[in-house]
């Protein structure tokens, strides 16, 4: 339990804040897709999609297994896109590259689909910092050579993915702040969230995507991510996290 004194109340648990992330494992892909669709998938939000290459957009699919934390563990699945902060034009961030390495720092993380395979840790996403979490059974497989997980709805698999590591990079300083953004009942949010890494593999390409049959799998078929070869994957054999309170924010 966290120890703040601000505090949710959660299925009559008392959730202090920040909500805070011991350990948690990942594997994660990263793939540029057609700019336009993807903006077209993400424009419930108000936001707007960076563009790192012209006419480019990122998404990212990742799957956590949380072994120790605030929230109990559980299995996670994201989709998610990389995003310009409110009100930041596309000359600072996106449309043929990021300003620079400061912007890289400031760009957020739009979370469009987040399905767990807790109740518990639903209830807390949704109440606290409106995640567009779903429950589904999602198994997953850290242990094998190649990293694997399924997202599985009344008995149908919408989205497989296994991530192949690459070689060990150097541990390095606790990662910046990233601003994570949702929306949820149409209202968007922006949740600071840090991270500490360990045990960090990456490597280009090195993922395989598997679409089935889900509205979110449907928009990832739309934006030619079937078809996309990953620009990186990577994995993390230990990640600490934090997350601080939700603001709403505007276009």
């Amino acid at each position: 339990m966290t120890t703040g004194t601000h505090a949710h109340q959660v299925q009559g648990e008392r959730i202090a804040m920040p909500v805070r992330i011991r350990d948690a494992a990942l594997a994660s892909a990263m793939y540029a897709v057609p700019a336009a669709p993807a903006q077209a998938v993400i424009a419930y939000s108000g936001l707007e999609l960076a563009e790192p290459f012209p006419g480019r957009a990122i998404c990212s699919l990742a799957f956590v297994r949380y072994a120790d934390g605030d929230l109990g563990p559980y299995h996670e699945f994201a989709v998610a896109f990389l995003v310009r902060p409110p009100g930041k034009g596309p000359r600072e961030y996106g449309q043929g590259g990021l300003k620079d390495l400061r912007g890289i720092r400031n760009v957020g993380a739009f979370i469009h689909w987040l399905p767990v395979n807790q109740e518990f840790t639903l209830d807390a996403g949704r109440s606290i910092w409106g995640f567009p979490k779903e429950l589904a059974e999602i198994p997953l497989d850290l242990s094998g050579r190649i990293k694997r997980c399924a997202v599985r709805l009344d008995g149908r698999t919408a989205i497989e993915l296994a991530v192949r590591p690459g070689p060990s990079i150097p541990a390095g300083r606790s990662a910046p702040e990233v601003s994570a953004y949702s929306c949820l009942d149409g209202t968007t949010r922006r949740t600071p969230w840090t991270m500490q890494m360990s045990g960090v593999r990456l490597r280009p390409g090195g993922a395989r995507v598997t679409l089935g049959e889900h509205p979110v799998a449907e928009e990832l078929r739309e934006i030619g991510l079937h078809r996309a070869r990953p620009l990186t994957s990577s994995t993390v054999a230990h990640l600490a996290m934090s997350f601080a309170d939700a603001e709403e924010v505007g276009p």
